[in-house]
């Protein structure tokens, strides 16, 4: 688990077609939730939604890099929700912990990461906390993750909760909980940067063998050229002052942020049983 205490930041905008009608003067208000976890934990989630839009409609699960729950997930999870997601930027570190230095951020990461049950158990409440809002529809709901937060959303998938479908941007790929042949329900997209220094070779065979062996519904995409937290405009200015192998990559960053869109316009078409 070395390789993920550098892992950083992720992404940025775009626009979508959702299967209903978005106002020309939608408003998107946020809120902050106070919720628990079963392993005790109290957490604190961050949740975004369009107020002109009345109907019940598909929301998304935003997982944090290993920063934690700080502005840049907070953003995403404005921009989702103006795009007509309902979106939830859950904590998996507790009281809304946040790291201003990369040792603190390993530190806060392995807590989790070094703790399957604490990371399941903080994983499904944020889950069920979006399901919840009066303005989800429960049965239509994906979760997207960056970085230490992409290989939360896969793990999610891996354990099967109840998921139309997972986006991973550049995280991490390897795992303690392989996913069980006919055990996940979720689909599956994974946008990854081929320049990515923190992301073997090996780790990206052993998840294709995985979800195949798994039959599971994947895809992956490789950025040619793209390095770790491509979708970060911050990523450069990090670079330097943390000397990572990281960088950002406008033309990455969009694409991928389309391929989500259009992924979620696919899992989303129709409501589910």
């Amino acid at each position: 688990m070395k390789r993920i205490s550098s892992w950083l930041i992720a992404g940025l905008f775009a626009a979508t077609t959702l299967p209903f009608t978005t106002p020309l003067h939608a408003a998107v208000q946020t809120r902050v939730l106070d919720y628990k976890a079963a392993d005790g934990t109290t957490l604190r989630g961050y949740y975004a939604w369009d107020d002109a839009i009345s109907e019940k409609r598909p929301g998304v699960v935003v997982v944090h890099e290993w920063w934690g729950l700080n502005d840049y997930a907070q953003r995403r999870a404005r921009e989702l929700a103006a795009l007509g997601y309902p979106a939830l930027a859950i904590d998996m570190y507790g009281d809304g912990q946040t790291a201003e230095n990369p040792n603190d951020a390993g530190h806060l990461m392995h807590s989790v990461v070094d703790n399957t049950d604490a990371q399941f158990a903080r994983s499904l409440a944020g889950l069920q906390l979006l399901k919840d809002q009066p303005e989800v529809d429960a049965t239509r709901v994906a979760a997207i993750g960056y970085c230490f937060g992409g290989k939360m959303v896969l793990d999610m998938a891996r354990r099967n909760m109840d998921l139309a479908g997972v986006v991973s941007f550049h995280g991490a790929l390897a795992t303690a909980t392989p996913a069980e042949r006919g055990n996940i329900k979720a689909k599956v997209l994974v946008l990854n940067g081929e320049a990515d220094g923190f992301i073997p070779q090996a780790d990206i065979d052993a998840l294709k063998t995985e979800m195949k062996a798994a039959g599971a519904d994947f895809s992956f995409v490789n950025y040619p050229g793209a390095k770790h937290a491509f979708t970060s405009p911050d990523a450069d200015k990090l670079a330097k002052e943390h000397g990572m192998d990281i960088a950002y990559d406008p033309t990455a960053d969009s694409d991928s942020w389309d391929r989500m869109q259009a992924f979620f316009n696919k899992i989303f078409s129709t409501k589910q049983n």
